[in-house]
């Protein structure tokens, strides 16, 4: 019970990798905040998460466009109300795109960056505000991707998002630390979720492949020998949120299966 009674708010929280987190934190004895755009996700996510009738009271789903800066603020502001405080953020709203060079549009550009790199910043400079307020600190974990690690030739905008938030993972660790607020980064590989329908499908346009192609070359290069699951990141998220890390500030923590060594 590494988490018991800690308040954390997901945002992306309803699928994916933020969805196996939030039951890596409730397992962990958390209060959980499934904060994402989609209200269906997010009541379907409540009832997984609450299978067995005992959790009602340790979850809550806000509606979230992290694009939205009132919409942050007041999501802060309820969580606040209705627990307490907010002791964990996950930042892990996020989206995908890819177009060669050429053809990418300023709608894809701003797209991306409004969601990964701007969301992302807003909604941690509204938690951490908040938590100074509080005076209890906090642990913030953004992330990122091995995309932000290098750049890929159909992946331009994606990548300089993801590079933008282990910069910013440094740049706001450095800031915050003297509030006792840690921030870090999770910097997953390719992971199977949902989404990789579509990368594949886009890839399978512009590379000029059959459909479920690059998922399975993609998976058969990663050193551990598989592409990464939703549930391989909740070690990684649960360390970086409770005490055991007390010690780690300003860190990207790649968690890849090997693909990238830094």
């Amino acid at each position: 019970m590494k988490l018991k009674d800690k308040v954390a708010v997901i945002t992306g929280g309803a699928r994916g990798i933020g969805l196996a987190i939030a039951q890596g934190y409730l397992a962990q004895g958390a209060k959980l905040v499934i904060a994402d755009i989609d209200q269906a996700a997010i009541d379907a996510a409540l009832m997984t998460l609450d299978a067995d009738g005992q959790s009602a009271g340790r979850l809550m789903g806000v509606r979230l466009d992290v694009c939205d800066h009132q919409a942050i603020e007041a999501m802060v502001a309820e969580v606040s109300e209705r627990f307490g405080g907010i002791d964990i953020l996950v930042n892990n709203a996020a989206l995908f795109d890819m177009q060669p060079v050429l053809e990418v549009t300023e709608a894809s550009y701003d797209k991306q960056f409004n969601v990964n790199v701007k969301g992302l910043f807003f909604t941690l400079q509204a938690v951490a505000r908040a938590m100074v307020a509080r005076g209890q600190g906090g642990a913030i974990i953004n992330m990122s991707s091995q995309a932000g690690r290098r750049g890929e030739a159909l992946v331009s905008m994606y990548c300089a998002t993801k590079a933008a938030v282990i910069s910013l993972t440094q740049s706001c660790a450095l800031d915050l630390i003297k509030h006792g607020i840690r921030v870090n980064g999770i910097a997953p590989g390719v992971v199977d979720t949902p989404m990789w329908a579509e990368v594949d499908a886009l890839f399978a346009r512009y590379e000029g492949r059959p459909l479920g192609e690059k998922k399975r070359l993609v998976g058969e290069a990663v050193p551990y020998g598989r592409m990464g699951r939703p549930e391989d990141y909740i070690g990684a998220a649960v360390f970086l949120a409770c005490d055991d890390s007390e010690y780690v500030v300003a860190q990207t923590l790649n968690v890849d299966g090997g693909n990238w060594m830094s």
